[in-house]
This record gives structure tokens, C-alpha cells and sequence, in this order.
């Protein structure tokens, strides 16, 4: 898959999710065969103010490209000064988020608000164009609700716009993460466009993956929240679309040692306080599905050190494989 000049080397792509998609994320993402990766949602505004936070999102140093870098706001020239900010950052494209359905964020006319001011959306989309020689993407859901389903046309005005590929959430904004996602709109989209449609949604297992390829047309996957804590998700679905046999699920041991991997390379980037607190949600994701964790759990939110985080989880792990040695 091509977006822009960019070449894409295989079909798995890393969702943009905030709080989740940093650099350690993206990095292990990346160690799995992740072909493209985003970063967290940046404000454009927050960035061309200059705010020290916003811009340490932006830090993609060291990382393998491609990166996408995904910026959200509702004014074409703060958009597009943001943009050109990212590209001197090192982003090789940059992605309009057009789907996010929090409330703090729709509110100031931004994320899936936009779904329903497509004027607006080519205008950011043209604005971006003209400021920067990267390609422009956008992320989008299929609509506000289901009585008022936008994706192919809004897609198409998109395209018309400038943008080199769009990435379709099958849900509405009202659904947020419930229900189902949509892939027949998501193969309607795509129908409609002579760009490449990433597909989104409902993508939890290497079948999932072919079976969303196979069923709307699309150029490549989007994994999401089936990847929290599992980013074995991507090596075993790129095993699966080359027509070899899945591979098995990790084993407890390798999702331990997975996740003090991400534990070491958030504090290596964060420092230990910063890096032991964000660590949490993440080690709660790798422990989901295991047994008679939540004592570890409890333990593990309240741990402030990294040997403490250490500690409970090898002491975890000695404790259930013992009865398999």
C-alpha cells in the first residue's frame, strides 16, 4: 500500500489511541511488524501555542518510519501550522482525526464533530495540503448516528480535498466503542474511493483481520483495542494473511515478560515515577485473560518503583507456571 509517496510495507496498522499510543507502545508495535504506526492525538492548537506537553507527544526520535502523526482542531491555519510543526518533527504523514466521540473534544467543533461540517473538513484537509509536502489522512467514524450515516460521501469529499487515505471507524459517534462495527459501510467507502481505506473496528483476532479484508475491499487493517496488552495481535495476524498457520497465543511467560519489556522502555523514555504510574493501565491489559490476578493487580497500583513492579510480577509468574515444571 502506497498513502502519498509513502510506501506502507504490510497490511496492519497501529489505531492512534490517547493515553495508549506512545512512544514505548509504538516501539513494541513496531517490534511486531506493525507497518504503519500513529501517535496519540495531538492539538493543534496546544501545539502551535507551543505547550511543552502537547510538543513531547511529537517526540518520534529514533523510531522507524513511517509515522503518522495525528492532530485534531477545527481551524484550517491552526491545522495547517500544526502540520508543518510535525513534519519538522519528522512525521512522514499527517493524520486528521475526524472521529474522536468525547464530549470535550466535539464540543469545540473537533473530532466526529466534523462528520457533520464536511465544508469545514475539506477546508482543514486543503488548508494542510497546500502547508506541507506529506501526505494528509483522515481518520473518521461513519457517521454521528445511524440516521445520519455520512461515511461514503464525506470520504469522497475528503478525497477531493487532497487527502491521500482515509481510515473508517465502522461505528457511529453516538455507538463510541459499543455495539458493532459497520464493514459493509466500510466496503462502500472504499468502492467509492480511488484512494486507499484503512478499516477499523471489530478487529480482534488474526480471522478478524481477513475476514474485515476479505469482506469490504479494504487496503489494510486498523487494530485498536485488540492490541492493548497483546501486541502479539500483530505478528500473529501478519502471519496469518501471508496464508501460514496462526501462531499460538503468547504464553503466560511471554506476556510477563512482555510486559516488564514495556515497563523498562516507558521508564526509559519517562523516567521511573512517571513511567511506573503509566505503566499500570498496561501491565492490568497484559494480566487480562490470566488467573487469580487481581490481588496482583491491587498490588501493582500501588507499587511506585520499578523493582517493586518487577518483584510481583516474576513472583506471579514462579507461582503459576510451578505446577507445570
Amino acid at each position: 500500500m502506497k498513502i502519498g509517496d509513502v510506501t506502507i510495507p504490510n497490511q496492519v496498522v497501529l489505531a492512534p489511541m490517547a493515553g495508549v499510543t506512545d512512544k514505548a507502545f509504538r516501539m513494541i508495535a513496531r517490534k511486531h511488524g506493525c507497518g504503519l504506526v500513529y501517535t496519540e492525538m495531538v492539538s493543534a492548537k496546544a501545539l502551535t501555542y507551543k505547550n511543552i506537553k502537547t510538543k513531547a507527544l511529537l517526540d518520534i526520535e529514533g523510531e522507524e518510519q513511517p509515522i503518522s502523526v495525528q492532530l485534531f482542531g477545527s481551524e484550517p491555519h491552526i491545522m495547517a501550522e500544526a502540520a508543518r510543526i510535525a513534519v519538522q518533527e519528522g512525521a512522514k504523514i499527517i493524520d486528521v482525526n475526524m472521529g474522536c466521540p468525547v464530549p470535550k473534544v466535539v464540543k469545540n467543533g473537533e473530532g466526529s464533530a466534523l462528520l457533520e461540517n464536511p465544508q469545514l473538513a475539506q477546508a482543514i484537509v486543503q488548508a494542510m495540503v497546500s502547508a506541507v509536502d506529506v501526505p494528509i489522512t483522515v481518520k473518521m467514524r461513519i457517521g454521528w448516528d445511524r440516521n445520519h450515516i455520512v461515511a461514503s460521501e464525506f470520504a469522497k469529499k475528503m478525497e477531493e480535498a487532497g487527502a491521500s487515505a482515509v481510515a473508517v471507524h465502522g461505528r457511529t459517534r453516538d455507538q463510541y466503542y459499543s455495539g458493532k462495527a459497520d464493514w459493509d459501510i466500510i466496503k462502500e467507502v472504499k468502492a467509492n474511493l480511488s484512494i486507499p481505506v484503512i478499516g477499523n473496528g471489530d478487529v480482534w483476532s488474526p480471522e478478524d483481520a481477513k475476514n474485515m479484508l476479505e469482506k469490504t475491499g479494504c487496503d489494510a487493517v486498523m487494530i485498536g483495542r485488540g492490541i492493548m496488552g497483546n501486541p502479539w495481535l500483530i505478528s500473529r495476524t501478519l502471519q496469518y494473511l501471508k496464508g501460514e498457520k496462526v501462531l499460538a497465543p503468547p504464553t503466560i511467560r511471554e506476556k510477563i515478560r512482555g510486559a516488564i519489556e514495556h515497563l523498562d522502555l516507558t521508564i526509559s523514555f519517562k523516567g521511573e515515577d512517571i513511567g511506573v504510574r503509566e505503566i499500570r493501565k498496561h501491565l492490568a491489559w497484559y494480566l487480562k485473560g490470566l488467573s487469580h490476578t487481581a490481588p496482583l493487580k491491587d498490588a501493582i497500583f500501588k507499587a511506585t518503583k520499578r523493582s517493586q513492579v518487577v518483584g510481583l510480577l516474576e513472583e506471579y509468574l514462579e507461582k503459576v507456571t510451578a505446577g507445570s515444571q
